[in-house]
């Protein structure tokens, strides 16, 4: 009876260690396929450009991230195989028997994916433009564009595939001289601050990238001391010319000539 009572208190021992076996290999086969992603965001910070250079051709890939999902399904189909055929029950019965271990490989491995997708990378995004981790946080999920009055701005919306590209287009963005700041806001928006005594906006997305993500302007502020000069100078021709028109016609109302002008 001793004996008896203590195999049978073993089991669910085993069979939380298995559950933990689970997530931990939910985790792995989440992350491995990622690894290239993360990379690129970590030589970025450290700004080892030749490497992000090598890892670029992969992010302009528009199916990349949804090929590094079916990959993680993959590896975790493989280890769950792995795993039911060590115990002899690779069958569909073994697989009825064993469906809350293979629910949580799965489910850890999906859960994975989405939480890199949907909070780590845009967070590392804003982390990666010098902000804080709070600031991070606020600005990914603000839902409202955070473009500053003082200088001129653009809010894009650019067609990436999922935030994991975002990293991408925030680097190639702060590359242009004259981009003083980039945030990030999930989904797919770039509030993008910039001197335009430096570039412009058409400069801006003139960029290679947005051949093959497009950008579209849905926000935009401009300078307004920048904007001011633009249109005195704009007016100006047009004050020179009122006045031309004045002293011709006061000219003419005084000697009668016919200079064309219309008067006698």
């Amino acid at each position: 009876m001793e004996n008896f009572s203590n195999q049978k208190s073993c089991c669910p021992k085993s069979d939380s260690r298995r559950e933990g076996k689970g997530v931990l290999a939910g985790i792995l086969y989440g992350l491995a396929p990622h690894t290239f992603c993360i990379l690129f965001i970590v030589f970025t910070v450290l700004g080892l450009t030749t490497v992000t250079t090598l890892l670029k051709p992969l992010l302009l890939n528009p199916y990349f991230f949804y090929l590094l999902i079916v990959l993680s399904l993959i590896f975790a189909t493989i280890s769950a195989t792995i795993y039911l055929k060590r115990n002899g029950i690779l069958s569909f019965s073994g697989i009825k028997r064993k469906w809350k271990y293979l629910l949580i490989l799965y489910g850890t491995t999906i859960f994975v994916n989405l939480l890199l997708f949907m909070v780590i990378f845009p967070i590392a995004t804003n982390l990666n433009s010098g902000s804080g981790l709070k600031t991070a946080i606020m600005t990914a999920f603000s839902g409202k564009s955070q473009l500053l009055n003082s200088q001129s701005s653009i809010t894009l919306e650019v067609a990436i595939p999922c935030p994991g590209h975002a990293p991408l287009i925030t680097e190639e963005l702060k590359k242009i001289g004259g981009v003083e700041n980039v945030s990030f806001r999930f989904p797919n928006e770039f509030d993008v601050s910039y001197n335009p005594t430096k570039t412009s906006k058409e400069e801006i997305l003139s960029l290679s990238v947005f051949n093959t993500y497009k950008a579209t302007v849905i926000d935009e502020i401009t300078d307004q001391k920048n904007n001011s000069r633009s249109q005195n100078n704009t007016k100006q021709p047009l004050n020179d010319i009122g006045g031309n028109a004045a002293g011709c016609g006061g000219g003419c109302g005084g000697c009668g000539c016919g200079c064309g002008c219309g008067r006698r």
